[in-house]
């Protein structure tokens, strides 16, 4: 059985974990990497997509990332339960004739006792920023520990 700690319940720290975890995997822009963090018959609404399974997760995945170029994502904590959390997250991307966006989302996630997510609910809103509008702007690739999250930079 596939196992992806930390595992529910989870407590505060477990789920802070978690979530960079999820974090951290969405910022190496790897399909088939991300998708091992959900379960086989995962069930996804993805703005307006229904996905079921991590075949349909990595083909979604590698549209997204076919079309958002650049991507750098920060997620924080909004609330747990015992099986379940909800995060917000927002991304910077450009697309293919160097518009930048920055992407406005909320989740609610529910795992199984394995620790694989079975439910992703994803609501995505896309702002349209200048360059100069940037705030993050690291390496691609992990964002730094140092690196300010949303509520820091006002997000």
């Amino acid at each position: 059985m596939e196992m992806r700690p930390p595992l529910p319940p989870f407590s505060l720290e477990s789920a802070l974990k978690k979530v960079r975890l999820a974090e951290d995997r969405w910022n190496t822009r790897e399909p088939a990497s991300v998708a091992q963090s959900y379960s086989e018959n995962t069930a996804w609404r993805n703005r307006n997509e229904f996905l079921s399974g991590r075949p349909a997760v990595i083909a979604m995945l590698e549209r997204k990332w076919q079309r958002e170029l650049a991507y750098r994502l920060i997620k924080e904590l909004w609330a747990f339960g015992e099986s379940r959390i909800a995060v917000r997250f927002a991304y910077e991307w450009h697309d293919d004739s160097m518009n930048w966006f920055r992407s406005h989302g909320n989740e609610n996630w529910e795992f199984d006792t394995s620790g694989l997510m079975v439910q992703r609910h994803a609501s995505i809103n896309d702002q349209r920023i200048a360059e100069s509008e940037r705030k993050f702007v690291w390496p691609l690739g992990r964002r730094p520990d140092g690196h300010p999250g949303l509520s820091d930079l006002g997000l």
